[in-house]
């Protein structure tokens, strides 16, 4: 993937698509629905806005492949066709001015039925809520001042089996959509994470116990989003790298190592490397610049030992054009993805490219051409 002449502004290629650049907009949870899934106004301006800022990749924030899935009842979702055309426009959008069009595919699993982060992220209880589902029926765990847990229930093998049925209609819709890329959500502490994580996993049967079973789900969602999306377009799986419980049996950085060459082989060209959230007992290291990169690397360095073609992206504290060039240039990673920093700047690619000296190589919008020197 990157070598010593590849940097921030090099192409991605990835089967027979190629991203411009190796910025991605991460996917960022709007919570801007109005209870039903669908996809609003804001989610057009708040994508489009980041693709017209130069971006290489704009993917949509977490998607929920059922109702069940989502974090809070404004969550984005696609468990029907009429959700998939509301996404149609956008991904058109984001296509004609240069970017590639992500989406993530996600099921919140224990951490579902509460409410949004501004307004207090507390459990539903009310008519609003629902059951949740997990690996094990161990509820995510809320403090009982904010209502205590949400009830919880085991999955079945059948309900399992159901799930990776939803990822894979979600993306058939996702596709007939106009998205580039499906990215299966396999971190933060939701649904497949839950799976892989022995703090979540208590099962004993085909879905729980070592490794093998533990990380069955993840893999079967991986290849079910694979046999339905065209064999020129990419398949990214994000991963939580490590639980953050140091002294705990928990996933660490060397089970994603492991899990990566594996996901590869079930058709993901990019494992997009995170960190965390399956417990609030984790114990979060410095979140200083670039903390979360040397995940990344031990990422590449495994699936570059298997021999799997694969690229990484990367994410955590990146928040200069300085630094995301870095990461790219020394081969940390092939892709930086960014969060906060495209909260702040929608038009961070053409920020950086103005400060490293680099507008040459990027495409300016004609409607912005004054704002930019010649």
């Amino acid at each position: 993937m990157s070598d010593d002449t590849t940097d921030l502004f090099s192409p991605l290629e990835l089967r027979g698509t190629a991203a411009r650049n190796r910025v991605m907009v991460s996917p960022m949870c709007q919570y801007s629905c109005d209870g039903d899934g669908l996809a609003t106004d804001w989610h057009h301006v708040h994508l489009g806005s980041r693709a017209v800022g130069g971006a290489g990749i704009v993917m949509a924030e977490a998607t929920a492949v059922s109702p069940e899935g989502r974090i809070t009842p404004h969550d984005l979702g696609i468990w029907s066709d009429e959700h998939g055309e509301a996404l149609a426009e956008t991904a058109e959008f984001i296509g004609d001015h240069g970017a590639l069009a992500g989406i993530q595919l996600a099921h919140a699993g224990r951490k579902a039925s509460t409410e949004r982060p501004a307004d207090g992220g507390e459990p539903i209880h009310d008519e609003r809520g629902w059951t949740t589902v997990a690996p094990s029926a161990t509820p995510w765990p809320h403090d009982e001042d904010a209502g205590g847990p949400v009830p919880t229930k085991r999955l079945s093998v059948e309900d399992i089996q159901g799930i990776v049925d939803d990822f894979r209609a979600a993306a058939e819709r996702a596709l007939e959509a106009g998205f580039d890329i499906a990215e299966v959500h396999g971190a933060h502490g939701y649904l497949l994470h839950e799976f892989c994580s022995p703090v979540t996993n208590g099962r004993e049967d085909e879905y729980g116990g070592g490794f093998t079973g533990r990380t069955r789900i993840v893999r079967e969602a991986t290849r079910a989003v694979r046999e339905v999306w065209p064999d020129d377009k990419p398949v990214f799986v994000r991963l939580s790298a490590t639980d953050w419980l140091p002294d705990r049996h928990s996933w660490t950085v060397e089970d994603t190592a492991r899990l990566a060459p594996l996901l590869a082989d079930d058709g993901a060209d990019l494992i997009d490397v995170s960190a965390g959230a399956i417990d609030p007992a984790q114990e979060v290291p410095d979140t200083g610049p670039h903390y979360q990169v040397p995940y990344a690397e031990r990422v590449r360095e495994s699936l570059a030992e298997a021999g799997a073609d694969c690229a990484v992206g990367t994410v955590g504290g990146i928040t200069t054009p300085g630094g995301a060039d870095e990461v790219i240039r020394n081969g940390r990673a092939d892709l930086t993805i960014m969060a906060r920093e495209h909260i702040r700047d929608p038009y961070f690619t053409l920020t950086a490219a103005e400060e490293l000296g680099e507008l040459d190589r990027v495409e300016v919008p004609r409607q912005y051409y004054r704002g930019y020197p010649n």
